[in-house]
């Protein structure tokens, strides 16, 4: 029989309140682990060598891999052998490192590192561009530098007029999206400043299409600054950033996938109103990529 200690309380074993996780077994980790994020399962490994073995297993990246991951790649271009990985983090990892280029090279497809959100880049060969088959005004060329076998060079054009669209169905869903035309600017290139152009995105559910203006102009570099892009100062919304593999990336806008399966998003960039001549854009295509932090 417990006696009572001074104040009236009772004196007893103490509480075991704190419960080791460590102690479950590796399985019912990996079920946790995979409730988070890729980034906090990197983490995780830190924790102890069991949290580590199951934040590396297959169970865990198998997760945060897309539902439909096997046939998107059963579409690729590349041979099988350099999609085999010995663990499905590899897998994970090599395809947000390293875009596959899919459906006979129409589109390409990797995923955010950080969400594992599915993403695409769309060539310029797949969207629909005013002029585009007329070599006067565009031009098809082949550059080093990209990774589709064609890019478009603009070498005159009044009419300007870029529009592409895809099935929201080939995106993840629950996620807010936004869309980049993914481009370089020649030397010699004019006329994409009086207007700017109109950039609009919106999915046909939804019934609203979100516009806004864009500034293509060339990235200035001061001297002694060559690893920073300095922007002549525009009352534009949206403005060019440099991207690491080389290109230039341009936000034309934003929009939230509810994950509908009949839905289409349609994406474009024109100006035809005023009709200046404009020359000098390279046009990659668009890509389609989860914002970040939402």
């Amino acid at each position: 029989m417990m006696e009572k200690g001074k104040g009236g309380e009772r004196n007893g074993p103490p509480c075991a309140c704190g419960v080791d996780i460590s102690v479950l077994p590796e399985g019912c980790i990996s079920d946790i682990v995979a409730l988070t994020t890729p980034k906090d399962a990197c983490r995780s490994c830190a924790v102890s060598s069991i949290f580590r073995a199951a934040a590396e297993s297959n169970a865990v990246w198998e997760r945060f891999l897309p539902s439909d991951y096997q046939a998107i790649i059963a579409r690729s271009s590349s041979s099988s052998d350099s999609l085999s990985f010995s663990s499905k983090k590899q897998l994970y990892l090599s395809l947000s490192d390293n875009p596959i280029l899919i459906d006979g090279n129409k589109k390409s497809f990797f995923l955010d590192k950080l969400s594992g959100k599915k993403c695409y880049l769309l060539p310029a060969r797949e969207l629909t561009i005013a002029w585009g088959d007329n070599p006067y005004y565009w031009r098809w060329v082949s550059l080093p530098e990209s990774r589709f076998p064609e890019v478009a060079r603009l070498h005159i054009v009044c009419w300007f007029d870029i529009n592409g669209k895809m099935s929201v169905s080939m995106l993840s869903p629950k996620t807010n999206y936004a869309a980049y035309l993914v481009y370089k600017l020649t030397e010699e290139a004019y006329g994409f400043d009086d207007p700017p152009p109109t950039a609009s995105i919106g999915t046909t559910g939804a019934g609203e299409v979100y516009e806004q203006t864009v500034s293509l102009d060339l990235p200035i570099v001061e001297p002694g600054q060559e690893d920073q892009v300095v922007l002549r100062q525009q009352q534009h919304t949206s403005r060019p950033k440099q991207r690491n593999d080389g290109w230039l990336e341009i936000q034309l806008g934003q929009f939230f996938n509810e994950g509908g399966e009949v839905d289409e998003l349609q994406f474009g960039l024109k100006e035809v109103k005023v009709l200046n001549g404009k020359s000098g854009l390279i046009v990659e295509g668009i890509e389609i990529r989860p914002t970040r932090g939402l």
